[in-house]
């Protein structure tokens, strides 16, 4: 299966989908910024205390992570794979310059890399704090998310990422239906309008953040 472009393709939806579940939790955690600092930091800590007592401090949090690094390595994987066989297939530019797809679909592989090296920064910032601008605070995602976007370059950093997250979204989630099976032509324009919706929708949402940081509406 793995061999082959449709499993390749296969894996990508999956992941895909995987890493999109996580993304409409972590922007509804997100959001609870905005009912202070109380809220969010209790939210934060909730978090390592999931499934507890079965559950040791942090456990779930660890098997969410290690789940999510599985599935981007895999998404970056065959995505980089596909687009090797892609170039070997065609070694060839197309005679007719005019653009044949979406621009959403022709930034999709720079879509990925800005996105992953997004995540390197982002983990570096809130999570270990090695890039942290100001003194990061263990134990205070609140005032450490305050930190970062009172900075014009944590603000650059995070929108434009957003942007495009929205981009890989609004392509990625109709193609992995259409991988999938789910895509009919019935179904074609309910699912562009569905991956329309869910792309705006999220990046409004983590954009919200830094911008009621830079507001004042969070502080």
């Amino acid at each position: 299966m793995w061999d082959s472009s449709v499993g390749k393709k296969t894996v990508m939806a999956v992941s895909g989908l995987i890493m999109l579940l996580y993304l409409v939790a972590h922007m509804i955690g997100n959001l609870k910024i905005f009912f202070g600092a109380g809220e969010f930091n209790h939210y934060a800590h909730w978090l390592r205390t999931l499934g507890e007592p079965v559950m040791h401090y942090e456990w779930t949090l660890w098997v969410l992570r290690v789940a999510l690094v599985v599935a981007v390595v895999a998404h970056a994987v065959s995505a980089y794979q596909l687009s090797r066989r892609d170039i070997k297939a065609r070694p060839s530019k197309y005679v007719h310059k005019k653009a044949r797809t979406s621009y959403a679909t022709r930034t999709m592989r720079w879509g990925g890399i800005i996105l992953g090296l997004f995540i390197v920064w982002h983990l570096m910032d809130l999570t270990t704090g090695t890039v942290h601008s100001g003194g990061f605070q263990e134990g205070h995602p609140y005032q450490n998310v305050v930190d970062t976007f009172s900075t014009w370059y944590g603000n650059v950093v995070y929108i434009v990422a957003m942007l495009a997250l929205g981009l890989h979204i609004r392509h990625g989630f109709w193609s992995a239906a259409q991988t999938l099976g789910a895509g009919r032509r019935s179904r074609d324009r309910a699912l562009k309008a569905g991956a329309n919706v869910l792309a705006l929708v999220l990046t409004a949402g983590f954009i919200a953040v830094p911008v009621g940081v830079m507001t004042g509406v969070v502080s």
